[in-house]
């Protein structure tokens, strides 16, 4: 966690933490630091920002978060559970872990590859055990709830970048996971589409998912996070706190390269 002397905005609510994780340590192919003894809670129903500038390890925090990766050191425990790849080899583990989180990509082509769009809203539930009709029923839900209907017997590799996000967003909630991982959201929309994401996370969290985003972009914030943790490009926690604070420490966002000196920060709205 943050050294209490600097920057420990808000300390951390373990008590109602749905995913925990203490001291992890990670390097791709044992060279490339990314993260460097990181402690970060997850609470139930919160809207959880990661912050920080390239390359600072949050992407690598979210796909341990998913299971996709795993600490070299430190660990990591989703609803009470410790999550190890030896825990995940066990079925029952990794069906349940696995229909608790969705991950949303950050490039749309990584998550979408079936034949058409109907189908690939449709392979989670099925992996999952879903009967058909009950997989075909939730897929219409997600089909109308992402405005995407009319794309349902496209192959995805024919839709627009936009249009893929929405399919990408709707292979995860067709599983109706607790948590919502996004590894920049926003990043390369346009703005239409960018506002329309910002507004479906805002309903997501209202109906009770928990979210958790990566992000180095300030401008929205407020509306998409109730927390923030803040890395340094030494892949450390820097700083953690309600957006409004994160956005005022200017010598924090100036450190971990979030802003430059002539930056202007977003007005908060809280």
């Amino acid at each position: 966690m943050p050294d209490e002397t600097e920057h420990d905005l808000d300390a951390p609510d373990t008590a109602a933490a749905v995913l925990t994780c203490r001291d992890l340590h990670y390097a791709y192919l044992d060279r490339f630091l990314a993260l460097d003894g990181v402690s970060v809670d997850v609470r139930h129903g919160e809207k959880l920002a990661l912050l920080g500038a390239n390359g600072c390890g949050k992407s690598t925090l979210l796909k341990i978060l998913d299971g996709l990766i795993f600490a070299d050191r430190g660990s990591y425990t989703a609803f009470g559970a410790e999550v190890t790849e030896d825990a995940l080899e066990d079925e029952q583990m990794n069906t349940g872990f696995r229909s608790r989180i969705g991950f949303v990509f950050q490039n749309s082509d990584a998550q979408v590859f079936s034949p058409t769009v109907r189908e690939e809203l449709a392979f989670g539930p099925l992996q999952l055990g879903l009967d058909r009709d009950e997989a075909a029923a939730r897929v219409d839900d997600v089909l109308n709830l992402l405005e995407i209907a009319e794309l349902a017997e496209r192959a995805p590799f024919q839709l627009s970048g936009g249009q893929k996000k929405r399919v990408a967003i709707g292979t995860v909630l067709a599983m109706n996971p607790e948590v919502l991982l996004f590894d920049e959201p926003t990043a390369n929309l346009d703005p239409r589409t960018a506002e329309w994401l910002t507004t479906l996370i805002e309903e997501l969290a209202a109906a009770g998912k928990t979210i958790v985003h990566a992000t180095h972009d300030l401008d929205s914030l407020d509306r998409l996070a109730d927390r923030c943790v803040v890395f340094g490009e030494d892949h450390r926690v820097a700083g953690e706190g309600p957006p409004a604070r994160v956005l005022a420490d200017r010598d924090l966002l100036l450190r971990v390269n979030l802003i430059h000196a002539r930056s202007r920060l977003p007005v908060s709205s809280a």
